[in-house]
């Protein structure tokens, strides 16, 4: 019995290319943090990269504070892509892993994580920042891992 003959359909990878980070993964991976304390009423920025580059998640950890009026706000390249109050994370029911991106862990300290099923490339700029809405706030600290694109 004869084999038969396929014919291999090239992939961008199987042709030597890449189809992007998440074929490729992330290169030169790393951790940016910032920190605020005490973190008083008003917009505080966390954290701020230039591009180009790859957002891969962020964490930004709540001490303090009463009503959970605390935005977390992630710019990239000028538009807004997460917006949303601890508060709101937890009344919306983001408290689990999930495909939208964003849960709410609750503790002592509370952390608001933000992480897409596929890496966010920035060309020019990425910003993580807070706008402290409560009185008592004690600290934000904010990471984000980014990597190069």
């Amino acid at each position: 019995m004869a084999k038969r003959r396929t014919s291999a359909v090239k992939s961008p990878r199987s042709a030597g290319g890449v189809a992007g980070p998440s074929a490729r993964g992330v290169g030169d991976p790393e951790r940016t943090q910032g920190l605020k304390a005490p973190a008083p009423r008003g917009t505080h920025v966390l954290v701020t990269l230039r591009g180009p580059g790859v957002f891969v998640a962020a964490a930004v950890s709540k001490q303090g504070g009463a009503t959970d009026l605390t935005f977390v706000n992630l710019d990239i390249d000028g538009r807004n892509v997460t917006s949303l109050s601890f508060a709101a994370a937890a009344n919306l029911g983001l408290t689990q892993h999930n495909a939208y991106g964003v849960a709410l862990v609750q503790s002592a300290v509370k952390t608001l994580t933000v992480g897409f099923p596929t890496p966010l490339l920035y060309q020019k700029s990425l910003r993580l920042s807070v706008e402290v809405n409560e009185p008592n706030v004690v600290q934000v600290v904010g990471n984000v891992i980014h990597g190069a694109a």
